[in-house]
């Protein structure tokens, strides 16, 4: 046998030698597998978890927006409490049980400032200090002290308890484990519209505090027919993707409560992304005004302690999203086997019919034929060979379909979305708009926008509100087709707006079981998405703006996004108009008014010039001007009547110039208000109908 060979026995009989030259050694390649928990884990920014300060924030997201399903799924309006508690690096160490340690070496850290730079930031504040006491003996504003920045490790992290509760579905006792430590299992996949950007929920929350602080997070959840609440704690084994539960009971519901609370303790940067935050519960406040949030943000220092209440402005829910069968126009070759081998159909014919959307009995049959001799009607679905299924799949791109409906979809409404803004921006004048569904790659997506003006905390300038199946978009913004068309392709100045004096609100949310994201972080929609723009009908548009489009390009998707906003607009330029008319209506009775007393002291000195002719007979006057000089004479008529009479007329003068617009502009002469009534109490039985604008509510 050459030197080097192997042997290896197998059963009785030798196996193949090999043989390896001198001083080399044997090459061992060994396949290794990841599960879902360790790739997410080790590609966390994909999910949103960049960094410690957007990790906070993308799980008070994932925590809130799971909070809504919850409620929304058993038609509960939502209320819902968010609550950020810091904790302090002595207080985390006694969590995880560990002893807080002096520092030895100093300079051995990487904060460790030397005797120069302490000189040079001391001098520095001094500098600052004297500076301001200057100022101060000038009488000129003094900016209060920033407080010093100690220099901050590397290693120094900041700690936050995240805990979101609500009235929602619950969940079922067995199934927690499962549901929060096992990556990619869940109810929610499926085709239909979703908050959710990647199905992980609060698994890459746990992910997250298992890389940053190793503490397991704490569910509680109780469903409505339960007399008991589950209680679990658990962990994840990321790398066999599988929960690691430390403690899974069922507790006593004395209160009867029903929903989930979950808290878990994650490495963060609170400020940051404090903006962010608080923009996000903000915004989420305007697509959902029918939910009531409470956010807390607990410090260790009290001064820096935030309670916002977002109330609850409307009990009118959007009907929950439906799951749907899947267009032709939108498998492809791995959709179509996965469908060919879950499906419980038996025949060709069957699956056609009843795996796709918008394939009858007839069109069926009708593809049956086209794709060849080879296929029948009653030949098994499951019997299909790898060719026959490509055929498929070609026919499916090359054939022509009806649209897909728009009935799965489950868009906030213009009723919610007016109300919302009035409520969290209170505008001085709003106006909005939803289209009709439209279709790209054979995914329905419905566009609905709302413009403002005015406002309470807006920025002057535009301040763009994106929305993604109802939920806030806030990254990436500039990319973003919204922001492209707001800020490119919208001439604001014909619309009576002013761009850069006006405080301008622009709110756009497209719902799809589809959204067209661009990036791995799911946080903006292309200005290029062409598959848009080969399936919007300018014709489907109820547009009274019209506009032409000379070849269907990529412009076709803003064009469907402008055109919306552009409903608005025009909605807003004849309140626009109005108010600009009632300005100038108001400007032109101040500046009358302002001339009222001059006018009288001359009128009243010329007239009384005139009397004293009259009394002296040198000249002769009208009967009905000898009665007013007269009344002069015998100071009927005074400086003050006259200023009264004066003031009377110009009120006249104003008041018919006024009705005479309203004639011809076909305005009420009243004013017109909007009134909001508040929800009944419980007890009352009430029959809704539904209008894009309002909900008329008949008590019975």
């Amino acid at each position: 046998m050459p030197i080097g060979a192997v042997e290896l026995p197998s059963r009785g009989h030798w196996a193949p030698s090999f043989a390896i030259p001198r001083g080399r050694s044997s090459p061992s390649p060994i396949t290794k597998t990841k599960s879902p928990a360790e790739f997410f884990a080790e590609n966390k920014n994909i999910a949103g978890f960049d960094n410690p300060g957007k990790s906070l924030y993308t799980t008070v997201r994932e925590l809130v927006e799971n909070s809504l399903d919850s409620a929304e799924s058993i038609s509960e309006l939502p209320v819902v409490e968010i609550t950020i508690e810091e904790i302090g690096k002595s207080k985390f160490n006694s969590m995880i049980g560990l002893v807080d340690r002096e520092r030895v070496d100093t300079k051995l850290y990487d904060d460790y400032e030397t005797e120069k730079a302490r000189e040079r930031r001391l001098a520095k504040e001094a500098r600052a200090q004297e500076l301001q006491a200057k100022n101060a003996a000038l009488g000129k504003k003094v900016k209060e002290p920033s407080a010093t920045k100690g220099a901050k490790g590397r290693g120094e992290a900041s700690f936050y308890r995240v805990t979101c509760k609500d009235n929602g579905k619950g969940m079922p006792h067995d199934d927690i484990p499962n549901m929060f430590g096992r990556v990619l299992s869940g109810t929610k996949y499926g085709l239909k519209q979703t908050r959710g950007k990647f199905g992980l929920g609060a698994k890459m929350a746990l992910i997250w505090s298992k890389m940053s602080t190793g503490l397991p997070i704490e569910i509680s959840s109780s469903m409505r027919s339960h007399n008991f609440i589950s209680f679990c704690k658990l962990d994840i084994d990321i790398h066999r993707n599988i929960p690691h539960v430390h403690l899974h009971e069922k507790r006593e519901n004395k209160d009867r409560w029903h929903g989930a609370e979950i808290q878990v303790v994650i490495e963060g940067n609170w400020t940051t992304y404090r903006s962010k935050i608080l923009h996000y519960m903000r915004q989420m406040a305007v697509i959902t005004p029918y939910a009531q949030f409470l956010f807390k943000f607990v410090s260790e220092v009290a001064e820096k302690n935030v309670t916002i209440r977002f109330s609850r402005r409307t009990d009118v829910m959007p009907p929950v999203p439906v799951e749907t069968k899947h267009h032709p126009s939108s498998v492809d070759l791995l959709l179509i086997k996965g469908l060919i081998a879950e499906t419980s159909k038996g025949t060709l014919l069957q699956f056609l019919q009843h795996e796709f959307v918008n394939i009858g009995k007839s069109l069926a049959e009708r593809l049956i034929g086209e794709m060849g001799p080879e296929f029948s009607p009653k030949m098994a679905v499951k019997s299909l060979t790898s060719q026959q299924i490509v055929r498929i799949h070609q026919l499916f791109r090359q054939a022509k379909f009806d649209d897909p409906s728009g009935g799965c979809l489950s868009p906030a409404g213009e009723y919610n979305l007016r109300l919302g803004i009035i409520k969290e921006l209170h505008p001085d004048m709003v106006a909005t708009y939803s289209g009709s569904a439209q279709v790209f790659e054979g995914h329905p997506f419905i566009v609905e926008a709302g413009v403002s003006v005015g406002g309470k905390d807006v920025k002057q300038g535009l301040n763009i509100f994106r929305f993604a199946n109802r939920i806030p978009l806030l990254f990436e913004q500039g990319g973003d087709v919204v922001t492209r068309t707001a800020m490119k392709r919208i001439n604001w100045s014909s619309y009576k707006i002013n761009q850069t004096q006006d405080k301008i609100g622009v709110f756009v949310s497209i719902v799809s079981t589809k959204i067209p994201f661009k990036g791995t972080g799911k946080e903006y929609i292309g200005d290029d998405t062409k598959e848009i723009a080969s399936a919007v009908k300018v014709r489907h548009c109820p547009l009274v703006l019209k506009f032409f489009v000379t070849n269907l390009t990529s412009k076709l998707t803003t064009s469907f996004l402008q055109s919306a906003i552009q409903q608005c607009c025009i909605q807003l330029k004849s309140k626009i108009v109005r108010k600009i008319q009632d300005r100038e209506q108001q400007e032109r009775k101040r500046n009358l008014s302002r001339y009222v007393p001059d006018a009288t002291y001359a009128v009243y000195d010329v007239l009384k010039e005139i009397s004293k002719f009259h009394a002296s007979k040198k000249r002769r006057y009208e009967e009905e001007e000898e009665d007013v000089l007269r009344k002069v004479q015998s100071r009927s008529i005074t400086k003050e009547t006259l200023k009264e009479m004066l003031a009377q007329y110009v009120e006249k003068v104003d008041y018919e110039m006024a009705l005479e617009y309203a004639t011809q502009s076909g305005v009420n002469e009243e004013p017109r208000e909007a009134i909001y009534i508040q929800a009944l109490e419980d007890g009352y039985n009430f029959t809704d109908l539904h209008s894009s604008n309002f909900v008329f509510r008949f008590i019975q």
